[in-house]
């Protein structure tokens, strides 16, 4: 394990001006939506969420009432019901679909040496403590990222057909594509959206201004984005101080969120010689590919999401034992459970896209 040590950085005592500068912030959006539930102890790692399907429903087609095929389906499925004088109909049943998750658990040490703690003039214990915080959130971002890009509707650029066949940026024909699926599906905008309480630190549900589809892209994305028909920027809007942490805009019934950290695979898409236009490459050979996150209201679910369900120590030095017998050393740390599980995968999308390579002025 590395110790902190007092040695480690110059000394600042003494010097006529000195600060601390911020540190980049992991932005949270992926985690700003879903139905949060908390962690309960002693209630086993496994968590089980349950749908009851109705006629018509099957575990691989939730939402939809009417089987494919040829004719009027609707009156098709209105005449099923139609009664016979004198006959007792014959009784069906109702079934279930399961969806489980089971929940990880997750640790991270921050550790210091006792001069550290009493000579050094920055409070070291205090910054690994916010540090600790932080990378809480984000691995729990993180998380729900690989969840999330789980997701079997999928929606491709351009002409692609799979990831190494993205051959264009995101467009709002592909956007109309995402949001008739969702529609046919009957996914439900979002209305609510998770907000961290400032003096717990803990997550709760708000209301939002003007229900929609969210949809969390990477930070490369926002040129692409903006220059959609119809694009409408935050500043635009009619009340532009009830736009949301990290949202930039809107178009028809979507509102973009973005964030550094939702970030791609690097030349995973089409060779960029056959692009429809001349996208970003790492490699310079094939495009790379970024994995857009449409949501609607019943998308999925956290378990494990506020911070009051990590167990959070801050272990000066001086506590002696067997493991430190001079009690020389001090701790900062925290484990937690968490995990997300996709509770409707056709109520949201993840669709592949390039991004312009912003070669041409």
């Amino acid at each position: 394990m590395v110790m902190q040590t007092f040695g480690l950085t110059p000394e600042r005592v003494g010097i006529t001006r000195a600060r601390i500068l911020k540190n980049a912030l992991p932005r949270i959006t992926l985690g700003t939506i879903g139905e949060n539930d908390n962690f309960d102890k002693n209630s086993g790692r496994v968590m089980k969420f349950r749908r009851y399907l109705a006629d018509g429903q099957t575990a691989s087609q939730p939402n939809r009432f009417f089987p494919d095929g040829a004719g009027d389906r609707a009156q098709a499925f209105a005449n099923s019901y139609l009664a016979s004088e004198g006959v007792t109909p014959p009784a069906g049943s109702i079934s279930s679909q399961d969806i489980t998750t089971t929940l990880n658990h997750y640790t991270i040490l921050k550790g210091y040496t006792k001069d550290t703690f009493d000579m050094y003039e920055d409070d070291i214990p205090k910054q690994m403590t916010e540090k600790v915080g932080q990378t809480i959130g984000l691995v729990n971002e993180m998380v729900l990222f690989g969840v999330a890009k789980g997701c079997t509707n999928r929606f491709y650029g351009g002409t692609g057909v799979d990831r190494a066949t993205v051959n264009d940026a995101i467009s709002l024909p592909l956007l109309r594509r995402i949001a008739r699926s969702l529609a046919a599906n009957h996914a439900v905008t979002v209305t609510k959206m998770l907000q961290k309480m400032p003096a717990s630190g803990n997550y709760a549900t708000s209301p939002i201004e003007g229900a929609c589809f969210p949809v969390f892209v990477s930070t490369d994305l926002h040129p692409d984005i903006r220059n959609l028909p119809g694009f409408l920027h935050v500043k635009s809007y009619s009340d532009g101080s009830k736009a949301l942490p990290n949202e930039f805009g809107a178009c028809e019934e979507f509102r973009f969120f973005s964030s550094p950290e939702l970030i791609g695979v690097q030349s995973g898409g089409a060779a960029v010689t056959t692009c429809l236009r001349d996208l970003q490459s790492t490699d310079g050979v094939n495009a790379d590919v970024y994995q857009v996150i449409v949501a609607s209201q019943d998308a999925w679910t956290h378990v494990g999401l506020n911070l009051s369900d990590a167990s959070i120590s801050a272990l000066p030095p001086g506590q002696k034992d067997k493991a430190d017998p001079t009690g020389v050393r001090g701790f900062v740390g925290a484990d937690w459970y968490y995990n997300a599980a996709l509770l409707n995968q056709l109520q949201m999308a993840v669709v592949e896209v390039g991004t312009d390579a912003l070669k041409h002025a």
